[in-house]
């Protein structure tokens, strides 16, 4: 994925660049390759950019800390405004709601990788679960329970007793 000259991006037809997508990304650990469409289309002051995107990623299960192989398939869309360069910098303790969008500067580069690989962070589950009837890592207790107890617990057990006495 190459990285889009916004300037260049406004003269071209329709304002408008598609990339097709079928590449590993470095950062994202994925089985297959992602694979989709990104277009983007330069709005005057602001780049419309959406996607299909489709891999197979590989994830550890919170439960039961097994491996399991989960499909992303993800139509995102985002608008990031362009602005001039200096008004990228934030002044000295202002928080604004503009902050809190996503903006490039106007005669700058948009990045597909990174915005791709964002999106699909984004689409990762929160909770990483194998299947819903996972019941996670099933504790191994010998026949005896005292003897499964961690000798360096053995004071408090003892201090246990004597109070139970």
């Amino acid at each position: 994925m190459e990285p889009i000259y916004l300037p260049q991006l406004a003269k071209a037809w329709q304002k408008t660049e598609t990339q097709t997508i079928q590449t590993y990304l470095p950062t994202l650990a994925t089985l297959t390759p992602v694979q989709g469409v990104l277009k983007a289309v330069h709005q005057g002051n602001y780049l419309q950019v959406s996607t299909e995107l489709e891999t197979i990623v590989t994830l550890s299960c919170d439960r039961c800390l097994q491996q399991y192989n989960q499909r992303l398939s993800i139509q995102p869309t985002e608008l990031i405004w362009l602005t001039e360069a200096e008004d990228l910098l934030p002044e000295p303790n202002t928080c604004e709601d503009s902050d809190l969008l996503e903006a490039l500067p106007s005669h700058g580069y948009f990045d597909p990788e990174d915005w791709v690989y964002q999106q699909l962070c984004l689409a990762l589950p929160q909770q990483q679960i194998c299947m819903e009837t996972c019941t996670g890592i099933a504790p191994q207790y010998a026949t005896d329970p005292s003897s499964s107890l961690d000798r360096r617990w053995a004071a408090l057990a003892d201090l246990r007793h004597q109070l139970e006495s």
